[in-house]
Formats: structure tokens, C-alpha cells, sequence
């Protein structure tokens, strides 16, 4: 019997418009009125994950791929870089002119790109762009107009003086084997092909809602998640019911137990209504 069920953000309970389905509110509020709990689970800021889920009343928050978890208004589990880890992350960032930003509690600061690319505006535009668009070229002419980067020098922001969760790099897939060797305190986990987050090592969702798990005393059969990128891979393994949304990644697909309909075509409410949850 389902208990709990999580839903990655960007491509899952958003629409490509950045939208929340009305069939998936209805689907929601039908789960809660069974007494199932129901959150998310994302690679996005607790400040960012309030603004696009303002309309639902969830009851759990996996946030920063695992690294900060919460139910209403308590905090369950935080999980900060070490200082070796971020300096190591910052460095390379310097070395190689690549737009980075750091994610602390309650806010985000760095790169204005990354910064920017985190609105749903963005997020909208972006899931219009070709799926082969050439995105190293792309990246070496954002660096050469310099006006994406911070007015000061990453090690100069005072939001290193906070916890950092997680920072967000600018950087194509293909140099992800570079990146991982380079940042070898972190985990990388990629939810577009644009940019990719960085956690602390052995972080991920999977993590962070075993935690949840711990607190409510549920068992992973009991527990459901909803994803469509690769870091939802591990989330959509680990769990009783891994469902990928039929705009997901192939990849995401294959490590599901059933694949429903896109975010756009009601995915959601038709997965929860197959497994006859509500």
C-alpha cells in the first residue's frame, strides 16, 4: 500500500509552460484525502520549490537533490559541502571561466545566468530549444560577454559565509567525465543538458527521502516517485514504484516500473489512477 508519494519538479508536476495540471492538483488533493503524504523531490532551493508549488499543500520537501529535507515547517536533514569540497568546486570554476552559483537555506547567489536560468520564464523557454542544440559552443560565447558573471570573484560572496547545499555549474553533458574526475569530493546530477548540480559526495533524492522514510517509519514498497531525468534514476530504483513520465529521458524510462503520460497530457493523474491510488 502506497504511503507516500514524491514528484520531481521541472518536466513531472510542471508543465513545459511551468504550469501545475488541473488534473494534477485533483489527483494531489485525492491522494492527501487517504491520508498519503505527498511532496517533492528536486534538484532546485526551498525558495525557488515555494514559488512553483505555492498552489499545493504539500506535506514534504526533498530539495537540493537530498540535501535539505523538511515537512511543513520542520527540518528533518541538512547536509552541507565541506569546506575542502566547495573550495575544490570554486577553484575549478575560476580556473576554467565557468558560470557557477551556490545554493544556501533561503537563497541563491553567484552567476546572474544561473541565477536567471533558475525562473520558470527561463525554465519555459528553454523547453523549446532543439534537443541536439550545440551547447559547448554556446557556452564559450556566454563567457566571452563576461555579463553573466558575479560583480565580484566567487571566493568574495559573502553566501559562502552560509551552509552551501549545492552549487549549479554551467557545463555540457560531454564534459561531465571531466568535471567528476576534477571535483572528485562531489556527485554530479543533471536534470538538463545545459547545467548540472553538485552535491556533496553520496548525495541524492534517493537520500533525502530516506530520510523521510526514517521519520514516518515507512517501508520503500510503501513509498511512489515521479520523475523524467537522470537524476531521478536512483529516486525511481530505490522506491516500491518508480514511475517515469513519458517526456522523460530514455534512460529514466528503462530504470522505471511503469512509464505514464507526459507532463503535459496528464501523466500524473493517469499514473495514480492505473495503480488505482485514487
Amino acid at each position: 500500500m502506497i504511503k507516500a508519494i514524491f514528484f520531481d519538479i521541472d518536466g513531472t508536476l510542471l508543465t513545459s509552460m511551468g504550469k501545475v495540471l488541473p488534473s494534477t492538483k485533483q489527483a494531489i488533493a485525492k491522494a492527501q484525502s487517504q491520508g498519503i503524504y505527498v511532496g517533492v523531490a528536486t534538484g532546485r532551493g526551498p525558495s525557488w520549490v515555494k514559488k512553483l508549488t505555492k498552489d499545493l499543500d504539500l506535506d514534504m520537501w526533498v530539495t537540493y537533490n537530498g540535501q535539505l529535507v523538511s515537512e511543513k515547517d520542520k527540518l528533518l536533514f541538512t547536509r552541507s559541502f565541506e569546506p575542502e569540497a566547495l573550495q575544490q568546486i570554486i577553484t575549478y570554476a575560476d580556473q576554467k571561466d565557468l558560470s557557477l552559483s551556490f545554493g544556501a537555506q533561503d537563497h541563491i547567489a553567484g552567476s546572474r545566468l544561473m541565477n536567471l536560468g533558475q525562473s520558470v520564464l527561463i525554465q519555459r523557454l528553454v523547453r523549446f530549444l532543439p534537443k541536439r542544440l550545440p551547447v559547448k559552443p554556446a557556452k564559450k560565447l556566454l563567457q566571452a560577454g563576461h555579463f553573466y558573471r558575479s560583480e565580484t570573484h566567487y571566493q568574495d560572496l559573502s553566501i559562502l559565509n552560509e551552509p552551501i547545499y549545492q552549487c549549479m555549474m554551467l557545463n555540457p553533458e560531454s564534459e561531465d567525465e571531466k568535471v567528476a574526475t576534477a571535483l572528485s569530493q562531489c556527485d554530479l546530477l543533471r536534470s538538463n543538458h545545459f547545467s548540472v548540480d553538485l552535491v556533496p559526495k553520496g548525495g541524492s533524492k534517493f537520500k533525502g527521502i530516506q530520510v523521510f522514510m526514517a521519520e514516518k517509519g515507512l517501508k520503500a514498497e510503501e513509498v511512489m516517485a515521479f520523475g523524467d531525468h537522470q537524476n531521478d534514476i536512483e529516486m525511481l530504483k530505490g522506491v516500491g514504484l518508480g514511475v517515469a513520465m513519458g517526456n522523460g529521458k530514455q534512460v529514466t524510462k528503462e530504470a522505471a516500473d511503469y512509464v505514464t503520460d507526459s507532463n503535459n497530457l496528464d501523466g500524473i493523474f493517469k499514473a495514480l489512477k492505473y495503480f488505482e491510488i485514487i
